[in-house]
């Protein structure tokens, strides 16, 4: 009989019958799996199946194929701190979506769950909003890669050269300089200044990293499979564009070294 425990991050939960529920984690070390919890809709399970909550996790079944049943406990309670901010809860929402669409299931990716978990953490902390976006960033960048999508940031994609770097092709996912990209220019994504293109202000730079990330995304992961980008990510998107259209950050106090505590040890994958 198949079974084993690991550490996991809950990513859905559904109601299964009156009192079970169909559990998604990914797991440090076994990847995604699902599983059904008897009891899961009970009051004393609700508060532990939340997604964003890291909990122990069992799993067992008769058969390796077969959907199995886990048990949990729970580790640390990121949903409830995460609740009380509307940005960081739409955040939350967009991570679980988009390792349910990116993650492959049962194919063990400890560099995501790393990656996950320092992200869970910045957004359960008291981390200024424009910080913490950054890291998100970066997290989808990683995903991306893992995915098996990287994109080529840190060298232009025409010359070769590391300094100087502008933009972002949308097709290749390559970055290009000015003098590179030449009357293209419109057509081009804006490297954002976190990521080694030039520092705009810190909305400008924000907004160009969600925008550009969201390209890729809908493009290789859902457009692939003919899916419309995850509505959640979508909001997520929606809402940092509302908000830094409006409000002004002091640009010194944006450490581009905050964002890359969110990094993927893992290689990345171009496209042919």
């Amino acid at each position: 009989m198949p079974e084993w425990t690991d550490t996991a991050i809950i990513i859905d939960c559904r109601p299964h019958g009156e009192h079970a529920a169909i559990v998604h984690v990914l797991t440090q070390h076994h990847g995604r799996y699902a599983g059904l919890v008897r009891g899961g809709q009970g009051r004393n399970m609700r508060p532990i199946m939340q997604p964003g909550n890291q909990v122990s996790v069992s799993w067992r079944a008769r058969l390796d194929e077969h959907l199995g049943s886990m048990t949990m406990e729970l580790a640390n309670a990121h949903a409830a701190t995460i609740m009380n901010d509307r940005m960081q809860l739409v955040a939350l929402t967009s991570i679980c979506a988009l390792l349910q669409a990116a993650i492959a299931e049962r194919e063990p990716v400890e560099p995501v769950y790393d990656a996950t978990a320092a992200m869970l953490e910045l957004l359960s902390s008291d981390m200024d909003t424009p910080l913490w976006l950054a890291a998100y960033i970066r997290w989808e960048i990683g995903l991306l890669a893992v995915a098996g999508f990287g994109l080529e940031l840190d060298r232009c994609a025409v010359s070769g050269v590391t300094e100087g770097l502008r933009y972002v092709s949308p097709r290749s996912g390559g970055a290009v300089t000015s003098e590179a990209a030449g009357e293209h220019i419109p057509r081009l994504l804006v490297l954002p200044g976190f990521l080694g293109g030039d520092a705009k202000s810190l909305e400008e730079d924000v907004i160009n990293g969600i925008r550009m990330t969201g390209h890729f995304i809908a493009r290789r992961i859902f457009g692939v499979h003919h899916q419309p980008m995850a509505e959640a990510r979508q909001r997520l998107q929606d809402m940092v564009m509302l908000q830094f259209g409006k409000d002004q950050f002091d640009k010194d106090q944006f450490g581009k070294n905050m964002a890359s505590d969110i990094t993927y040890d893992h290689p990345s994958h171009e496209e042919g």
